[in-house]
């Protein structure tokens, strides 16, 4: 069996500096908030090119402290009205809705499956204080112009570069930089993945950042003091000593993912199969590979037939889940073509030549 991913082999190239990394955590009585979060702050913060990040408990947490932050420097108020992808997955929006903001679904490029800028600008009104950016599959999104319509019309920008770790914009810089603040979750299949649980918020405005620290730890910037209605949602610190680790290689294995999918962009020839759009620079770091093609289950049990294991991200659109049930519009064509016929293949840094060949070989075959 090919795995869709082997979360097991990623990690055990790690083995010895992990164990040394808790030995190091277990004698060191910092448990909590301690050294090995602030380097991981520090050194995720000049990877991506800011002057602050906040290590926080995972990548919805991120999301929800960040509103709130902005609620406290009065940037948003419940009600206000958030621009957000309709093809995303659902904490992009359960974070909206958590904090008492209205997200505004917006349909995405069929090229590039993220949020459209055209569109974008057609549901601006007195309402609208924000716009969230997902960086789909890993894919940056067109920051330029979504930028550009912000100023215009005085708008936040936030990054969910939950997916996007390293993603490198034609003027070099990464995501996490390219809005007004970014989100990170490093859930264990991300392209930066812990053990379990984490996330991050970066940003280059001080005043955003000592907030957002704060209401992570009960809204207290100094011990017993407690200025904001905060909560426990900390960065773990043995999760920050093997973030540590693997941000050491975090860009040569975006590379890799960049050569896995050259070779299926490159050698996959079926008319079945729809390929993801892709311009060959570093502006997509290939979180996902997704494919879209008619008959899903079909190929994905033929597939499965031959061994190779796939996964579908995802399956169903946020506004047509049972939670969200009372949104309007109900009907959003080109996000539901993409969740219906939406398949992914194996992608990561430690897939074999041999495994991509067969399912290269595989996905040729198949009628």
């Amino acid at each position: 069996m090919i795995k869709f991913l082997d979360l097991q082999a990623i990690n055990a190239r790690f083995d010895t500096a992990f164990k040394n990394q808790f030995q190091q955590f277990l004698n060191s009585g910092q448990y909590i908030l301690g050294n090995g979060v602030k380097q991981f702050e520090t050194a995720f913060a000049n990877y991506c090119g800011t002057k602050y990040c906040i290590g926080v408990s995972n990548g919805l947490d991120a999301l929800i402290i960040t509103f709130k932050a902005y609620m406290q420097l009065g940037k948003l108020q419940k009600g206000d009205e958030v621009i957000v992808p309709a093809n995303t997955f659902i904490a992009t929006l359960l974070a909206i809705t958590e904090v008492g903001l209205k997200p505004v679904l917006v349909e995405p490029d069929i090229n590039t499956f993220n949020i459209d800028a055209q569109e974008i600008e057609k549901h601006i009104n007195a309402k609208t204080k924000a716009i969230v950016i997902v960086h789909l599959y890993g894919q940056l999104a067109n920051m330029e112009s979504i930028n550009l319509l912000a100023k215009k019309n005085n708008l936040l920008v936030i990054e969910d570069a939950a997916q996007a770790h390293g993603a490198i914009n034609n003027s070099k810089k990464r995501a996490g930089n390219l809005g007004d603040c970014a989100t990170f979750s490093f859930y264990p299949a991300k392209n930066l993945g812990a053990l379990g649980d984490a996330g991050a918020i970066t940003t280059n405005n001080k005043d955003f950042a000592n907030i957002c620290s704060a209401i992570r730890n009960y809204g207290s910037s100094e011990k017993y003091i407690h200025n904001y209605l905060g909560s426990n949602k900390r960065l773990d610190e043995l999760q920050a000593l093997f973030l540590n680790e693997k941000l050491k290689v975090l860009d040569a294995d975006n590379e890799a993912r960049r050569d896995v999918a050259n070779r299926y962009l490159n050698e996959i020839k079926n008319k079945k199969i729809t390929l993801p759009y892709y311009n060959g620079s570093k502006n997509h770091v290939f979180h996902l590979f997704v494919i879209l093609v008619e008959n899903r289950n079909k190929f994905i049990n033929y597939m499965e037939t031959y061994g190779i294991e796939t996964a579908i991200h995802y399956p169903v659109a946020p506004h047509k889940q049972e939670a969200f049930n009372t949104f309007t519009p109900k009907h959003l064509p080109v996000t539901e073509n993409i969740h219906n016929n939406c398949v992914s293949l194996p992608i990561s840094p430690i897939l074999s030549s041999k495994a991509i060949t067969s399912i290269i070989t595989t996905i040729n075959n198949y009628n």
